[in-house]
């Protein structure tokens, strides 16, 4: 037996098929959806390659793709941050930003100062160095990038980023849950 029932909203309304064979259902994906999937792997992909460049990329700095992740949430924010504020700007957990961050701070990178609003949790400032450091390797992001996207039409940069925007957006929906009767 095949059924069709709509799905999530943020899917503009298409329709998913569900099959019903011998007491199990499956879902197959829509066409959209089998895409979405691959451009998820591919995310995966993509994520663990461009570590191990900006990490070779970064190297002569003394930074890993890590401490670079830290240091450019911190002057790109242009203001001093606590741990949990350039975790959640970045994306990574408290504990690995804090990690980053005491070893940023002990090669001279970061210095604390006093956070008025929560006495355990200070504000990380740049230091001069730390500032010239994160110039000097966007400057050589820069070179890399450009490289990159030499051929790319603009248009479908811009187009791959508002998609992937979308995405990320749709992310705060909840994931759906295992049946407990299955």
């Amino acid at each position: 037996m095949s059924l069709s029932a709509l799905s999530n909203p943020h899917t503009g309304g298409c329709e998913i098929q569900l099959t019903i064979k011998e007491s199990i259902v499956t879902i197959e994906p829509t066409p959209e959806a089998g895409i979405l999937t691959n451009i998820m792997l591919m995310v995966f992909r993509l994520n663990g390659r461009l570590l191990e460049k900006g990490d070779q990329l970064v190297e002569p700095f003394n930074l890993t793709s890590a401490r670079w992740q830290v240091l450019g949430a911190m002057a790109l924010a242009g203001k001093p941050l606590s741990a949990p504020q350039i975790a959640e700007a970045m994306g990574i957990t408290r504990q690995g930003t804090q990690k980053q961050l005491n070893r940023l701070e002990e090669d001279g990178f970061f210095k604390q100062s006093i956070n008025p609003r929560h006495q355990r949790s200070p504000l990380y400032v740049l230091t001069e160095m730390g500032k010239r450091i994160f110039t000097k390797a966007m400057a050589m992001e820069a070179v890399w990038a450009n490289g990159l996207v030499i051929g790319l039409p603009l248009q479908d940069l811009k187009n791959t980023l508002q998609t992937l925007n979308t995405v990320y957006e749709r992310l705060d929906s909840p994931v759906p849950k295992k049946d407990s009767r299955a």
